[in-house]
């Protein structure tokens, strides 16, 4: 191993998530909630956390439909994280517009606005489903920073 992959490996921090809420019905967001505070489905153990700020993010979590009224919210944000950004959509409503599909009041699925990396369906996704889904995210944000895991 060159010096040069050795540091680029033991140097990169864990990555931070962002969640954004697109109109959600808030069902996603409570499994979301079991993701962080609940030991046994606990991101922390996967070497992610949470941040409150867009410029801190690695990992962008995203539930709801996107509505008409939150569609620029979520490219503006989105915009502000920083690359390498991995998108993750989290239940039916981003990754379709779930039950919401074809209402006068859904801008999405979100894919139409942004690049999405994973698709973590449910309605509401199960905290497992979800875990599956950051870890598939971290290693596509290790693959980004040019980072292999031994």
């Amino acid at each position: 191993m060159s010096l040069d992959s050795f540091l680029k490996k033991t140097s990169v921090r864990s990555p931070w998530l962002f969640r954004i809420n697109a109109g959600s019905c808030n069902g996603c967001d409570v499994e979301l909630a079991t993701t962080a505070l609940i030991p046994r489905y606990d991101v922390e153990r996967l070497g992610c956390l949470y941040t409150g700020s867009p410029r801190q993010a690695d990992i962008v979590l995203v539930t709801g439909p996107v509505t008409v009224q939150m569609r620029d919210y979520v490219v503006r944000v989105w915009n502000e994280i920083p690359e390498p950004k991995v998108t993750v959509a989290v239940g039916i409503c981003p990754i379709s517009g779930g039950v919401f599909r074809d209402s006068y009041s859904i801008a999405g699925p979100l894919s139409k606005l942004v690049k999405v990396d994973v698709n973590v369906p449910g309605c509401p996704p199960r905290p497992q489903a979800i875990m599956e889904g950051v870890v598939l995210a971290k290693q596509i944000w290790m693959k980004k920073l040019g980072i292999t895991e031994d």
